[in-house]
């Protein structure tokens, strides 16, 4: 046999070889007998990662996807021209720059409301969408009340609940009346700024086989490196949110001291829908300090200006100019949202080493 055709078909023989974590599918194509076939229908790294993050949120059906964005854009395709969207008013800029467009390239409606201070639906829905905690301002959206208040309008209105910042460790939003839960894994999740993802999670059978053949005709699929990375993240998500969890509570007690700080931003942990909370926090600066955000952010050391957050090393960001840029101002000011608001992620560094720094930042400023 040539010695280039022997080379070519030189494999090891895995069956036995038991390795103490999964190892990664670098796979476009599998044997054709295989369970898996084709790395665009699934993949071994993939599926874990999928099956894992539904035992953490106890969901039943998993669809990982390439980014949260979009996870966002595959939920959307359940809809059909002449339908109507509900989408809360505090929301991730460019979720709603993709739902502006959505409605208007497909014909749909689009009602934007304050799902966080919903009393009585009066506006027929077929499709709502809104994050708990919210972008910004960390607003709670009670998932029971607002599942339950569209859906007595029409049984058939889908509810979507954008959980990245609750995090499936502590919000559950298909147990709690949604039909899909979402998140941008590229954020807690990944925890570490190297790898993005997204993941949709529902426990209607019926919605995880269309949205699983709509992510195979579509390619949204993630990529098994991701996937493998991804999964290792999640060994310590937990560990993780108990330290950044205990920092941001210190940090935000700090804050509320500050003289220079006008409001901080905090969400409501009840207990039932949220358990518990960590990472990200908004602050306003008081109205005398609010063109000085980039010598506040020029003098902190150990929080970065990238764009990221609940990864292991702190960030600073103005979400006007920032996560919210693509929105124009009119857009931004409907939602309450000004250059004083401040958003802070906190990593794994020593608390009192992140409090020492803003205390120098806020110096700064006189």
């Amino acid at each position: 046999m040539n010695k280039t055709t022997k080379s070519l078909h030189t494999k090891v023989d895995t069956q036995l070889a038991h390795p103490a974590v999964t190892p990664l599918y670098q796979n476009s194509a599998f044997e054709s007998q295989s369970e898996f076939f084709y790395s665009r229908k699934n993949n071994p790294n993939v599926q874990e990662f999928e099956e894992a993050v539904c035992v953490l949120e106890e969901s039943k059906y998993g669809i990982a996807t390439t980014t949260g964005m979009s996870a966002i854009n595959l939920s959307l395709s359940i809809l059909k021209p002449g339908q109507t969207i509900v989408l809360n008013k505090y929301i991730y800029g460019c979720t709603f720059k993709l739902f502006q467009w959505f409605a208007s390239h497909y014909g749909l409606k689009l009602i934007v409301e304050d799902l966080s201070q919903l009393s009585e639906v009066v506006h027929h829905a077929d499709f709502v969408f809104f994050e708990t905690p919210t972008n910004p301002f960390l607003f709670s959206v009670d998932i029971k009340h607002v599942a339950a208040s569209y859906k007595k309008l029409n049984s058939k209105c889908v509810i979507v609940v954008d959980n990245t910042w609750a995090t499936p460790l502590y919000q559950q939003p298909c147990s709690l009346g949604a039909d899909i839960s979402l998140h941008s894994a590229t954020k807690y999740i990944s925890g570490h700024s190297d790898v993005m993802g997204g993941i949709i999670l529902t426990n209607n059978v019926e919605v995880s086989e269309r949205l699983r053949n709509q992510r195979f005709y579509t390619g949204a699929n993630l990529d098994p490196h991701s996937a493998w990375l991804l999964r290792r993240s999640l060994h310590t998500l937990e560990v993780r949110l108990e330290k950044q969890g205990e920092t941001t509570r210190r940090i935000a007690d700090y804050l509320k001291e500050k003289s220079e700080v006008s409001k901080v931003y905090y969400p409501e942990i009840d207990g039932d829908q949220l358990k518990n909370y960590a990472t990200l926090l908004f602050f306003d600066l008081d109205v005398s300090m609010v063109e000085k955000y980039q010598q506040f952010s020029d003098h902190l050391s150990l929080f970065s200006t990238g764009t990221g957050m609940a990864c292991v090393t702190s960030m600073v960001a103005q979400p006007y100019t920032g996560s919210h840029a693509s929105m124009d101002d009119a857009e931004k000011g409907a939602m309450g949202l000004f250059p004083a608001t401040i958003r802070l992620s906190f990593g794994l560094e020593n608390a009192e080493d992140l409090i020492n720094d803003l205390v120098y930042a806020f110096k700064a400023l006189h």
